[in-house]
């Protein structure tokens, strides 16, 4: 029994702060035996008119009403010193039993009228059992309370020297260790119901610790990161605003190709711990998933925002190296700030999603802020996604044909297929407005597959001598089946895969994919051919030249009417032209206009041209006119001839 009493010191701390906390729980009982203690000592004392007895009558009312009083203050004073509460509380019990017993003692030692004895004792072992009970989940206090009270009871029972005194005295005895056995009862079962509810709390919050936590970074995930900010916005602020940074990992899917996964982890745990170096103590920071990093922060004002967000860019920007490998990690970064940007945690993030979306379109690499018009400018491209998707059922877009001219003959060599959309309520959308949207949706794959029959359809009424080209999406041709697609496309036209040719530009080539090099490589076998679109806009790389079977390349038209236009640029269109004449490769110079510009390129060894000089893109029966009124013409000239 000692060993069950002693080992309740040794209890988890939170399992025994329970514990005490239910000494105090219900003051009710305790108010309940203190009056009844009252009540029950002033009377016995009125009858045995003793002045020592109503001496520990008053000192049994006072000890009885501090209880009361401290059972409703002290919880009140949310006193976190467990020990300091046990031992008040352990005072006052102890104090008030041994001062009930030795009253109880005293009535019948002094043989004070019989009534007045059965009621101190029937009091003293009633509060004796209740207490008993009450203070189980502290068997130490409910042992020693019992035993300060039945004590002076069956000694001044045993004193008397009457049988049935005698009796009562063993009798309290065994009831005593009785009450023992249900205390030692009582307290297991409080102890084990509230340990295995700590456990049971303990794991739960663990599994909600881990339900928040990425497991890679160690950063909060995007439940994590949501419940964080929410948490965070309803705690006193240490500045007026709240600025949200949004970070994406460009190109991050080539590290993983690379370098293989765990590499790909290790670069974003090092993006993590560079996060957490440039944050505030009060940010909040997340994976919030993939590549993507959330930060947020309170902040004065703009100047401290652009300042943290060069400083966050800079040193996720700083070349890493795993291993051997030196990297260079570029980051785009979209900021917005609450209440400047958005009045809610929802409004802020959209916010600093789009600026994001902004710095990525803009070139990568850079830190966008929001700015009102990019919502104007996402409700403008949801509109346009939402409508692209039927606006082939409805007969809104039309394929124009502009002509590709031979600069020696003047004669019409191909037509590039470009896409129209003639909305019914907005009027004609020009294709850098639906073409992006279509990209982003992946409604492009659908799109370039229509855009392709309706091109191949065209072009097999047109003699065979003419070709139709197509601009290729690297959506399109990521697809699965893209080249089959095209077969079909070409099967059901009637047209020869000579007659088709498609334009590709480097950002197609880029990635170095092999589904790639498998989609061109098939369809060059089938005969299909391939331009190379935009030549001098990018890389400008050679080596594709090498690597793929061009037998186009079109020179982009800044070359000769753009703002650069001049003696650099001509001399550009020169030496591609040389390479291309070595290479048995046609050259293409886009945007013509003038005749001068047809002059220079014809002179700088261009052998095609394309451009308004020569025609607008026109429908498909405009196209076959241009064709038949060229025949008409050449015609007189072969019988002159």
């Amino acid at each position: 029994m000692l060993r069950v009493l002693f080992r309740t010191n040794a209890l988890d701390e939170r399992v025994r702060r329970t514990l005490v906390d239910n000494l105090y729980a219900n003051p009710g009982s305790l108010t309940a035996g203190a009056a009844n203690g009252i009540i029950a000592a002033l009377v016995a004392a009125t009858y045995a008119g003793n002045s020592l007895i109503w001496q520990f009558a008053l000192l049994l009312s006072g000890i009885g009403l501090t209880r009361v009083l401290l059972a409703f203050a002290l919880p009140r004073l949310k006193l976190r010193d467990t020990t300091r509460l046990e031992l008040l509380y352990e005072l006052g019990a102890f104090s008030y039993t041994t001062v009930v017993g030795v009253f109880t003692a005293l009535t019948i030692a002094c043989q004070i009228p019989l009534f007045a004895q059965m009621l101190m004792a029937c009091y003293a072992i009633g509060y004796a059992g209740g207490m008993a009970s009450r203070n189980a989940g502290r068997p130490l206090i409910s042992v020693a309370g019992m035993l300060l009270t039945f004590t002076p009871i069956c000694i001044a029972l045993w004193q008397t020297g009457d049988l049935a005194a005698r009796t009562l005295a063993a009798a309290t005895v065994i009831c005593f260790v009785g009450m023992i056995s249900i205390s030692m009862q009582i307290f297991r079962t409080l102890s084990d119901s509230i340990s295995a509810a700590e456990t049971s709390a303990r794991l739960a919050e663990k599994m909600q610790h881990l339900a928040r936590t990425d497991v890679v970074t160690g950063l909060n995930n995007r439940a994590g990161l949501n419940h964080n900010l929410v948490e965070h916005l309803s705690r006193p602020r240490t500045a007026p605003k709240l600025a949200l940074f949004w970070c994406d990992l460009d190109r991050f899917k080539e590290v993983n190709d690379a370098l293989g996964h765990q590499a790909g982890d290790r670069v974003l745990t090092e993006v993590a711990q560079r996060l957490r170096s440039q944050a505030k103590p009060d940010a909040v920071i997340g994976r919030f998933g993939g590549d993507e990093f959330i930060m947020a922060c309170d902040v004065k004002d703009r100047r401290e925002v652009e300042t943290i967000a060069l400083a966050v860019l800079g040193e996720i920007t700083r070349p890493m190296r795993l291993e051997n490998d030196r990297l260079d990690i570029a980051c785009s970064m979209g900021v917005a700030l609450m209440p400047d940007d958005g009045q809610d945690l929802e409004s802020v993030m959209l916010g600093a999603d789009l600026a994001l979306y902004h710095a990525k379109v803009n070139g990568r690499n850079q830190v966008s802020f929001y700015d009102s018009s990019m919502s104007r400018d996402l409700v403008r491209r949801r509109e346009i996604e939402a409508e692209l998707r039927v606006a082939v059922q409805r007969d809104e877009l039309s394929i124009f044909f502009q002509p590709i001219v031979d600069l020696g003959t003047g004669r019409i060599k191909a037509f590039e297929a470009l896409v129209r959309w003639f909305h019914p309520e907005k009027g004609e959308l020009r294709p850098d407005e639906f073409i992006p949207v279509a990209e982003e949706t992946g409604a492009i794959i659908t799109l370039g597959n229509w855009i392709t029959a309706q091109a191949a359809k065209a072009a097999a009424g047109w003699p065979e001598d003419i070709t139709v080209a197509v601009n290729l999406s690297p959506l399109q041709i990521k697809a699965p089946g893209a080249a089959l697609g095209i077969l079909n496309a070409l099967r059901e036209a009637k047209l020869h895969p000579s007659r088709l040719e498609l334009e590709v530009t480097e950002t197609v080539l880029l990635d170095h994919s092999q589904q790639t090099e498998d989609f061109i490589a098939e369809l060059s076998e089938a005969g299909v051919r391939f331009a190379l679109d935009d030549f001098g806009t990018g890389y400008s790389s050679l080596g594709y030249l090498n690597k793929y079977p061009f037998g186009k390349i079109k020179v982009d038209r800044s070359f000769v009417s753009g703002p650069n236009a001049g003696k650099k640029s001509d001399a550009i269109i020169r030496a591609v032209s040389g390479m291309a004449s070595t290479l048995d490769m046609a050259i293409v110079a886009e945007g013509l206009e003038t005749v001068e510009q047809v002059e220079a390129v014809r002179t700088a060894g261009c052998t095609l041209g394309q451009g308004y000089y020569f025609s607008r893109a026109v429908p498909d029966y405009l196209a076959a006119m241009l064709i038949a009124q060229e025949r008409e013409t050449q015609e007189p000239q072969r019988a002159t001839g």
